[in-house]
């Protein structure tokens, strides 16, 4: 019997916790509704669970044989600050808060697994089942690591997946290295001298300098990085002024930058720095530069990521893996996992992103014809790396 085959009577009551999941989002460190959700379903399987590490996140334990290697499978549980704008049953009921990005499937999917996985533990040693709150920004995967997780619960590697809307439905992408991308956050102040607009002559205008800099800051990936490296450097703020007579005292830009690798990150930040030195000499005024790590690349290791490229061909079929997608800008705090564990991170797909099916769009919903593509990978993957004896 397939691993779907063996999916496919559970789907109506995945798909029904799906759903509640989705019309019920909660933000980071906030989803103490999901984390309820999760542990009774867990216990219900008959499962040891352990709550409360990095918050709200909740680590279900499956053992089969008597192995003594372990690995850890992880889903995403919180949702965005999103006023959703679907209108189907399931929509979200909870003003400013929704299922954007589809973890409300990432956590039914970690549930199927486990329901196969706890039925059927036709492999040789410990899974940890990882329901992580707090992707969205707010760095759950370190809470949980601060917490003790790879501490208390010493696997070997771990493994992540997300849904991507655009990429054929149950479809896999495998990348062998950076995945997704760092995200740094930067904030830029320049001090000038405020004058009336008539005689700017009588001050020291910010503006002039901020918007100088702006023009300056974008010669850094074109002028200042290899070619064949990638990244983003990106100033989404600009503020000053409150009339239309008078030219400001300060002005204040706010920005991020995206790489792959710590020494762009670095590059990046070193040429900020000083083209902000540089705008404050020529423009005569004082410019405050801060930089701020966010999130790190989430790079893949090689062996790790292959192993996951058969698992998933072993369910959708060599067709339907690749392994050559271009890695995404975007950040995933599934990093900080990958910095301290070998493992990998894939992308299922969502389907066509259309109508607004698109990640972090109020249109977005998680494809349900994907569940079990998504459980019968997980449960594929489990055996290929605890092969039962």
């Amino acid at each position: 019997m397939s691993i779907i085959d063996i999916v496919s009577p559970r789907l109506y009551n995945l798909k029904a916790i799906r759903r509640d999941l989705h019309a019920h989002p909660e933000l980071a460190f906030a989803e103490h509704r999901t984390a309820d959700v999760v542990a009774r379903h867990l216990t219900s399987l008959g499962l040891e669970v352990h709550r409360g590490l990095g918050g709200t996140g909740v680590v279900g334990v499956v053992r089969g044989g008597r192995g003594l290697r372990a690995i850890g499978l992880r889903a995403d549980m919180d949702a965005l600050p999103i006023t959703e704008r679907n209108t189907f049953a399931h929509r979200s009921t909870v003003e400013a808060c929704m299922h954007a990005c589809g973890h409300d499937g990432h956590t039914t999917m970690l549930l199927g697994a486990a329901e196969v996985l706890a039925a059927r533990p036709d492999f040789d040693g410990t899974v940890y089942l990882i329901f992580q709150p707090a992707e969205e920004g707010e760095g759950g995967a370190r809470a949980m690591i601060e917490d003790g997780l790879f501490d208390r619960f010493p696997m070997e590697s771990v493994f992540g997946m997300h849904n991507w809307p655009g990429m054929a439905a149950g479809s896999f992408a495998v990348h062998a290295g950076p995945v997704m991308a760092s995200a740094d956050r930067f904030d830029i102040t320049v001090r000038g001298h405020g004058a009336h607009a008539a005689m700017p002559h009588l001050g020291t205008d910010p503006v002039t300098a901020a918007a100088a800099l702006v023009q300056a800051v974008q010669t850094i990936v074109s002028r200042n990085l290899d070619p064949v490296v990638s990244a983003v450097v990106s100033i989404t703020q600009f503020h000053a002024g409150e009339a239309y007579n008078a030219i400001p005292d300060r002005a204040e830009l706010a920005g991020t930058v995206r790489a792959f690798s710590e020494q762009v990150q670095e590059a990046v930040e070193a040429r900020l720095r000083t083209l902000c030195e540089g705008t404050a000499a020529a423009f005569g005024v004082e410019v405050e530069f801060e930089y701020r790590r966010g999130y790190p690349p989430t790079v893949n290791t090689a062996a790790e990521a292959a192993l996951c490229a058969d698992a998933a061909r072993a369910v959708a079929g060599e067709g339907a893996v690749t392994t050559a997608a271009p890695p995404s800008m975007g950040a995933e705090d599934f990093a900080f996992f990958l910095q301290k564990k070998p493992g990998a991170y894939i992308w299922i797909g969502n389907g066509p992103g259309e109508g607004g099916c698109t990640l972090h769009n109020p249109h977005y919903d998680f494809n349900d014809d994907i569940l079990p593509a998504g459980i019968g990978y997980w449960v594929e993957l489990v055996r290929r790396l605890l092969p039962a004896r």
